[in-house]
């Protein structure tokens, strides 16, 4: 029999090995790297939701002042148009309404002329005749914070605006 000289490898050993081989803890881990990123995307979506419902509840508040904008106050009066002050205060009603805070919207309310010739440009006359009022613009915005952990859009506030243009049907 061959007598043959093993040559010993060095082994190197981990000294922590034994951390490798359990999956103790793992769960815990995993859901700590996971657990921001959903928490990010469910308040995202709830703020992009919120951001919308503000979006409709302004827009419905402008689309209130115009059609009351439009509508004179009646036909023995001389048809007579609401003032800017009384428009606002429909718009400042309908945001009551929706539980929103009416002092952080300033509308412009702008008349449109019947004058083609003009460009139809809006215009804002005090009080113009019934027969030169084609429409009405009513454009304002609304501020909104924004609160997403762990991104920058956290404490951000952004304006949502609107704008809604009616016409006068003769």
């Amino acid at each position: 029999m061959c007598v043959r000289l093993d040559t010993r490898q060095i082994v190197r050993r981990w000294p922590f090995r034994w951390l490798a081989r359990e999956e103790r803890g793992v769960e815990v881990l995993e859901a700590a790297l996971v657990l921001p990123i959903l928490l990010t995307l469910l308040l995202g979506t709830f703020w992009l939701g919120r951001a919308y419902n503000v979006y409709q509840t302004i827009t419905r508040a402008a689309r209130e002042g115009a059609r009351f904008a439009l509508a004179p106050s009646c036909g023995s009066c001389g048809n007579a148009f609401p003032s800017d002050s009384e428009v606002t205060t429909v718009i400042n009603n309908a945001l009551s309404a929706a539980a929103m805070d009416p002092t952080k919207v300033n509308p412009v309310i702008s008349i449109l002329p019947a004058n083609r010739s003009t460009g139809n440009l809006p215009l804002n006359p005090s009080d113009p005749p019934a027969s030169q009022v084609q429409g009405v613009v009513v454009s304002f915005g609304y501020p909104m914070t924004l609160y997403i952990p762990f991104t920058t859009l956290n404490a951000t506030t952004i304006t949502i605006s609107t704008q809604v243009q009616m016409r006068r049907e003769l």
